[in-house]
C-alpha cells in the first residue's frame, strides 16, 4: 500500500511531534510533583482548529488533543486548554488513554502525563528492552516516530521495550539504514482474549499473548520500500467485526480465533475482504487510516480526503465530510461512551455524527 505522498507528510509531521520520553532510568515508584496546576489553567470558549483525538473519559469529560496545541478538556459547561504555558511538556498529544481506577493518561511529545484530575505527574521510564510481560490492567503507549520501541506501565513503573527481530525488518535496517524504522509503532489494540497487537510502519502487525510474538508479515501489510519517498501508509488501525475477524486498514481480513484457523498449523487465515470502499480498483480507497466498530456491530472507515465509509457486513455507505462545502482532510474516528462518533481533522476541528451526516462539533 502506497500513501498520496502530500498526506503521507502531513501524518508524518504529526508522528514526529511525538518522540516519546527521555532515557533516564529510575527505580522509584514515587512519580514527580504535578507539572500543571490546575488552578492556572486558561479556559476558552472554543476548540483550536488541529483536533486529531477525541477521548470520553468515565467521569463524562471530552478530552481532545491536538499535535500542535496541546489538550483541551470540555465538561459540559467550560472548555480547559492545557499548553507548554501552564505546564505540559510538549503540545504535541500522540494518544489519550484511561485505566481501571480513572486515571487518564496523554502521550506527549515530551512523555507520558498521568492524571488523577488534579495532579498531573511526568512518568519517569523504570527499564528498557527486558520486561515484556501482559497483564490485564497494564496501559500500553507509543514511542514515535522512528522509533522501535513501545511503553508498558502496569500502574507502578513505566518500561520501555524494544519491539521483537524479524529477518526482513533487520535486512531492511542493513541495507538502508537512513530510512526510516520499519519497527515504528503506529497503533496498538487489545483484543477480545486479552492479547495485544501491534501495527507497524513498514512490518505489518505482531501480536503478544504473553508468550510469543506472532506476526503477520503479508504483502498487503508489509509496506518496506526501497525509496524514502514512496511512503508507507502502515498499519494505523486495527479492529475485529461482528465475526471476530481482524482488519489491518487493508483490502483484507484475517481470522485468528475460529476454530479452522485453531485446528490449523498457522496462527491467521487471510481472506479478501471488501476491496476499495468504493468498489473500484484503481483508487487509493483499499486502505484507511483509521477504523471503529459502531454499538451495532457496523464498521467505519476513514479516509484521508474521501470522507468516512460504513460496512454494515454487506453494504457500503459513503459520508463526505465538508467544512464550508469543502472536503476537509481526516486523521480519526473514535466512538465515546454513549455510543456516538466523532471524528479529529488536521486543522478543521472535530466532528460529530447527528444520525444523518457529520457535523462541526460546537461546545456552545
Amino acid at each position: 500500500m502506497k500513501l498520496n505522498i502530500f498526506s503521507f507528510l502531513i501524518i508524518l509531521t504529526f508522528l514526529s511531534s511525538c518522540n516519546g520520553q527521555n532515557n533516564s532510568k529510575v527505580h522509584s515508584k514515587k512519580e514527580n510533583t504535578s507539572v500543571i496546576d490546575i488552578t492556572k489553567v486558561e479556559t476558552t470558549k472554543e476548540l483550536g482548529e488541529n483536533i486529531m483525538l477525541v477521548y470520553h473519559d468515565k467521569q463524562n469529560n471530552y478530552w481532545f488533543g491536538s499535535s500542535e496545541d496541546g489538550l483541551y478538556k470540555y465538561d459540559g459547561k467550560k472548555i480547559l486548554h492545557f499548553t507548554t504555558k501552564n505546564g505540559l511538556p510538549n503540545n504535541g498529544i500522540g494518544e489519550i488513554k484511561e485505566d481501571h481506577l480513572g486515571n487518564i493518561y496523554f502521550n506527549t511529545g515530551g512523555g507520558i502525563i498521568k492524571s488523577d484530575g488534579e495532579n498531573f505527574n511526568l512518568l519517569q521510564v523504570n527499564d528498557f528492552e527486558s520486561n515484556w510481560q501482559l497483564k490485564h490492567n497494564d496501559l500500553w503507549f507509543k514511542d514515535g516516530w522512528d522509533s522501535g520501541y513501545v511503553y508498558r506501565y502496569d500502574g507502578s513503573y513505566l518500561y520501555k521495550l524494544k519491539l521483537p527481530k524479524t529477518k526482513i525488518g533487520e535486512d531492511h535496517l542493513l541495507n538502508y539504514p537512513n530510512y526510516p524504522n520499519p519497527y515504528t509503532v503506529y497503533s496498538i489494540y487489545k483484543d477480545n482474549k486479552g492479547n495485544v497487537w501491534f501495527g507497524t510502519g513498514g512490518l505489518g502487525a505482531f501480536r503478544y499473548n504473553g508468550e510469543s510474538f506472532d506476526w503477520i508479515l503479508e504483502k498487503d501489510v508489509v509496506e518496506i520500500f526501497n525509496e524514502p519517498n514512496e511512503g508507507s501508509n502502515g498499519v494505523r488501525s486495527i479492529v475485529e467485526d461482528k465475526n471476530g475477524d481482524f482488519w489491518f486498514n487493508t483490502e483484507y481480513r484475517y481470522s485468528i480465533y475460529d476454530n479452522a484457523t485453531l485446528n490449523s498449523n498457522k496462527f491467521y487465515s487471510r481472506h479478501k475482504s471488501i476491496g476499495g470502499l468504493d468498489g473500484k480498483k484503481d483508487r487509493d480507497l483499499d486502505e484507511y487510516l483509521a477504523t471503529v466498530r459502531d454499538d451495532n456491530k457496523n464498521l467505519w472507515f476513514v479516509t484521508y480526503l474521501n470522507g468516512v465509509w460504513k460496512y454494515d457486513g454487506s453494504e457500503i455507505t459513503h459520508y463526505t465530510v465538508q467544512d464550508n462545502i469543502k472536503d476537509i482532510t481526516l486523521f480519526s474516528i473514535y466512538k465515546d461512551n454513549n455510543g456516538d462518533l466523532w471524528l479529529g481533522t488536521h486543522e478543521n476541528g472535530v466532528f460529530k455524527f447527528n444520525g444523518q451526516t457529520f457535523e462541526r462539533f460546537k461546545p456552545f
